[in-house]
Order: C-alpha cells, then structure tokens, then sequence
C-alpha cells in the first residue's frame, strides 16, 4: 500500500510587520511528506527552517496558504483545537530540551500522558525511559543529569505518548559531537521501530542525510530538495 501524506504545506506562507515594514519569512512553500517518512529541514540561520517548522506542527499559524495534517486543515482550527491535534497525534524534541527542572526524569516523561488523561501515565513513562538507557536515573532532577541525559529524557517523553509525527529542532544544537551522535542515533532507532514520521530542522549536513530525504530552505523559499 502506497503511504498517505500525513503533513502537507500549499502556497505557505508567514509575513510579519516590523517598524521597516513587511517582513517575508516564508512564501509559496509546497511540500508533502508521507506518512513513516523521515525528512530534514536544512538552510543557514535565518532562512526560515524552525519558521516552517512551527507552522507544520501548528505552533504557528500562516499568513498564507494552509497546513494539512494528519487529515486536519490546521487553519480551520483555533488554538485549543491545535492544540487538541497536537496531543493526539505529534512528539517534539528540541535544542534545548525543556524538561521541567522541579520534576524528576520519570515526572517530565509521565506528565504529558498525565495531561492527556492516558492510563499507567508512569508505567509507560518507566518503559520509555528504560528504552534510552536511562532505568537507573528515572527519579533524578535535570539538574543531576548531564546534557546528553537530558535530551535522552525528552526523547522518551516525546515517544511516551506514541505520535504519529515527531518534530525535531536541532536537537543535537547543545551537544558535544560523541553525545549528539548516540542522540541521533537513539531518535532514528526509536523513529523506526514506533514508525513515526519525523521531521527535523538541522544545520547539520551529515544529520540530515541519516533522512529519507532533505529540502533546503534558502531566502525563505525551497530552493533545492534531494
């Protein structure tokens, strides 16, 4: 069976005013991703990678055209119907891992299942945490926890719910070269034994060619896509 598209971008666009004027950050982005696809997101800063990645994942809304996913026209939505989406069907990882430092490792992972009203919200949380090698540190605070420890946390937390999309933003941005290449690794292993879609902003060439596929952003526009 030929994979559905699961995220779909027509004529995106995002303006926004500034003193100087209109401020263009992204125009006539067309792009499709199916479903069990892992795609990259490349383009020097400033280009409009995270931008389009927000209004993927419906943290922002476009000034033109739409956003599709999983079956949901997102600008039909207000923010608590997004939101809803959100819950139900995607995962993020970002840079700089937002982990709740009063809550303890299995809290951060538990507390979105929590908030979803998901039953065993812990025993799932402890599952997921086992699976990044992090059994044995389930009741420490960020704080206690190195960076890579860290990022591996908000990996389990963003799996713990099983999202059929996840959305990474540099999520190797604040790691040495030997830990990010254990996270990249765990975050593709993962992605491919729950089959989720993963989309993932990257500055990182060899990152992104762990992909099924790349688009480059360049001037706020898909300038190339291999």
């Amino acid at each position: 069976m030929v994979p559905t598209n699961i995220v779909q971008a027509e004529s995106l666009g995002k303006q926004v005013k500034s003193p100087e004027g209109t401020l263009t950050i992204l125009a006539d982005i067309n792009l499709s991703i199916k479903q069990g696809e892992s795609l990259a997101i490349i383009g020097i800063s400033g280009s409009g990678k995270s931008t389009l990645l927000g209004l993927l994942a419906g943290l922002d809304i476009p000034t033109a055209g739409r956003v599709i996913l999983d079956g949901s026209n997102l600008s039909q939505l207000d923010e608590d119907g997004r939101a809803k989406i959100r819950a139900q069907s995607i995962g993020f990882v970002f840079q700089s891992f937002h982990l709740l430092p009063g809550l303890t490792a299995l809290e951060n992972t538990s507390l979105p299942l929590e908030l979803a009203d998901i039953d065993d919200a812990k025993k799932k949380a402890e599952k997921k945490l086992e699976e990044v090698g992090l059994i044995d540190r389930i009741h420490h605070y960020p704080n206690q926890l190195s960076g890579g420890e860290q990022q591996r946390v908000a990996i389990a937390r963003a799996f713990a719910g099983n999202p059929k999309i996840m959305f990474a933003d540099e999520p190797t941005g604040n790691l040495d070269q030997k830990t990010a290449k254990r996270i990249i690794d765990l975050l593709f292993k993962l992605n491919k034994e729950n089959g989720t879609t993963l989309i993932m902003v990257t500055h990182d060439n060899e990152i992104a060619h762990h992909c099924d596929r790349q688009v480059v952003i360049a001037g706020g526009q898909i300038s190339e896509e291999k």
